[in-house]
């Protein structure tokens, strides 16, 4: 991936950092953590900060495949870990006071999969998916897709941080999950690979993040959050939360979300992405409520109050970044940041 723009202060201090030799700018490296120690007490929203968020999706991303131009040292620089957690601190507080958590009284793992499953099924605003299957405009879809594009072309990696932090029960039903969110080990029917094929189909450029400086924060911030819950531990049961809402949300979605993509006249190698989803994820829903989330809570209680967390902040900013893009959509603007042409 390359870098992208800079958006602020910190994204700037950031990039410039990256693009050295790890050891060689350490006086650099200072100097942002004043930034940030400096700058996040006095920022507004965290989720809707354009260069806090972006910020954070770099600090992440050495995790994940990396920048083309960084040293792969970078990844555990302790200057930029230190400055990470302090972003990642007000970014948590402000999630947790976002959402109202449901009663924490669930005894069995059947209880917490109810529980679960009433909140996913709750009417939180506009709905993404009924729009896209009888109203956007092919224009509309590419911007749809684009937003998606961040998460769904390394989809399930940020998920996978947690197998190794469950055991049991929980474990074994995160597992059988992402075996097929990987294909079942096959390249071609990975769901990333299936979602940079309905990319291609619409003419859109599909490797990741080419697209990231036309997105706003809150399409930032809805990945971001999801690397929160991976990469640390002691968020273990956050990260279950959010899968399991994710796959109680996804089967009914992605049918009306292929049936958009058929409207404007799209074969099956377009839809074959969302058409894998409505199969896939009515079972997944499942094993995630009862299976991953219920047996997370039976082998260590104490986690329950971060599973529900975890299920109602999926759910909170996705309502967000729905609100804001179908706004801007009915309005007749893009929702995006800046221009995004067609591959050539």
């Amino acid at each position: 991936m390359q870098f992208p723009s800079p958006r602020g202060p910190l994204s700037t201090s950031l990039i410039h950092i990256l693009g050295h030799p790890a050891g060689q700018v350490d006086d650099a490296v200072a100097q942002f953590g004043t930034y940030v120690s400096e700058g996040i007490p006095g920022a507004g929203k965290i989720t809707y900060d354009d260069d806090i968020q972006l910020t954070l999706f770099c600090l992440y991303e050495l995790h994940y495949g990396g920048f083309d131009d960084a040293d792969e040292r970078w990844e555990w620089n302790p200057g930029l870990l230190a400055a990470r957690q302090e972003i990642e601190a007000a970014f948590e507080a402000e999630l947790r006071a976002a959402v109202e958590l449901p009663a924490l009284d669930a005894k069995t793992s059947d209880d917490v999969a109810k529980v679960l499953f009433d909140l996913t099924g709750q009417d939180s605003g506009p709905s993404m998916s009924r729009f896209v299957a009888k109203e956007a405009t092919l224009e509309q879809l590419r911007e749809f897709l684009i937003h998606k594009s961040i998460y769904q072309l390394k989809e399930a990696d940020p998920h996978t941080w947690a197998i190794p932090r469950l055991k049991g029960r929980a474990k074994a039903a995160m597992v059988e999950i992402q075996a097929d969110e990987y294909g079942g080990g096959r390249e071609h029917r990975m769901h990333s690979t299936l979602f940079a094929q309905t990319m291609r189909g619409l003419g859109l450029d599909d490797s990741f993040g080419s697209y990231i400086d036309a997105m706003p924060a809150l399409t930032l911030a809805g990945t971001n959050m999801m690397s929160l819950f991976g990469l640390n531990r002691r968020l273990r049961g956050a990260i279950v939360g959010h899968l399991a809402a994710y796959e109680m949300t996804s089967s009914q979605p992605n049918r009306l979300y292929g049936n958009g993509f058929r409207r404007h006249g799209f074969n099956k190698d377009v839809t074959w992405y969302f058409d894998e989803h409505v199969e896939a994820d009515a079972v997944h829903e499942q094993i995630a409520g009862r299976d991953l989330a219920g047996g997370l809570f039976e082998a260590e209680p104490g986690l329950l109050e971060d599973i529900y967390f975890g299920a109602c902040a999926a759910l909170t900013v996705d309502s967000w970044t729905t609100e804001r893009t179908m706004t801007a959509w009915q309005s007749g603007e893009t929702s995006l940041v800046a221009p995004t042409p067609l591959m050539v």
